[in-house]
């Protein structure tokens, strides 16, 4: 008899003839019970396609179900009820004529008797342009402040070194906690020292550099790269010119966040004018408004006719800006 000799490999677990299976990453075999395309969710072992995996798709190429819709545009509903509600009623009630009754217990939303009567008679009521001239003024001087100083600011605590630097970045940070209340008695103290008591730069003074303004200055400057900068520097390129050059063109969308931000704060303030200024033809119109309060205390026409003419130079300025303000939300980087 002939031996022969089998030289092919044995098979390893499995039945003669048939490949051994390929293990996958974890080790484990793919004839094993659970696939890796089941411990992914992928499959439930029987070709079709389970929850998880669903879920995960859905989640992945953002397909909401109608109950998610439904839920979000109800919540959407509610806030703008909630936000945009009294400005539309106040806009309402100022342009209802003397002949509609605003305390009804059924009061219509969309007046029977439309005019601008209202207005015409908040501006003989009160010198209201003059008003509105003394805000524009401070309002600008603050924008112009926040501006440059925080501006400056900023970039030197972004991109300077130099000694306490962090101590005055912590410094910053810590006057955040502060409410404007409590040092408002030593504002007024230092405005009247200066002999800037019942004038409008006395009102623009401390809001020309705001603390909040400067730290957003300073986290805009973090995101351009210091590459850019170390390569300005081996250029010659001095700390100015790298601001004006380099870092200014990467900020401009805070910068427009910023200016909104002054411009409002400045418009809106009450409490700081109302302390300083004595004078009636000095006053801004957050303050001058106050007069129909007094004066027509039951005649809401004409207070909510004012407050639409102090609404009304906001609502054009975030407009205008408004696509640099959204920009500047979500600055984090260079132009390319």
């Amino acid at each position: 008899m002939t031996n022969t000799t089998d030289t092919s490999e044995p098979v390893i677990g499995g039945n003669a003839g048939l490949a051994a299976p390929t293990p996958d990453v974890a080790g484990a075999t793919g004839a094993g019970p659970a696939s890796r395309t089941d411990r992914r969710g992928g499959t439930d072992g029987r070709g079709g396609t389970d929850g998880a995996g669903k879920r995960r798709r859905r989640a992945v190429w953002g397909v909401m179900s109608i109950r998610e819709k439904v839920i979000r545009y109800v919540l959407l509903i509610v806030v703008l009820f909630i936000t945009i509600g009294p400005f539309l009623w106040q806009l309402s009630t100022s342009l209802k004529g003397t002949g509609e009754d605003i305390y009804t217990a059924n009061p219509s939303f969309i007046p029977s008797q439309p005019t601008i009567g209202n207005y015409l008679r908040v501006a003989d009521a009160i010198p209201v342009f003059g008003y509105i001239g003394n805000s524009l003024i401070v309002a600008a001087i603050d924008v112009i402040g926040n501006i440059v100083f925080a501006t400056l600011a900023g970039f030197a605590l972004a991109r300077l070194q130099w000694r306490f630097r962090k101590v005055v970045l912590g410094l910053f940070l810590a006057t955040l906690v502060l409410p404007g209340e409590a040092t408002i008695i030593s504002q007024f103290v230092t405005v009247k020292d200066l002999g800037l008591a019942d004038s409008l730069v006395g009102v623009a003074l401390p809001g020309m550099i705001a603390a909040l303004n400067v730290l957003l200055m300073f986290n805009a400057f973090r995101q351009v790269p210091e590459e850019i900068d170390q390569a300005a520097v081996m250029d010659g390129a001095n700390a100015m010119q790298r601001l004006r050059y380099i870092s200014f063109p990467a900020v401009q969308g805070t910068i427009a966040v910023i200016a909104i931000f002054s411009f409002i704060g400045a418009w809106d303030d009450f409490l700081w004018p109302l302390i300083v200024l004595q004078s009636p033809d000095k006053l801004t119109l957050t303050v001058g408004l106050q007069y129909l309060q007094g004066t027509f205390a039951t005649d809401q026409r004409m207070i909510a006719a004012g407050t639409m003419i102090a609404f009304i130079p906001i609502a054009v300025i975030f407009a205008l800006l408004q696509r640099f303000f959204f920009k500047g939300v979500e600055e984090g980087g260079v132009k390319g």
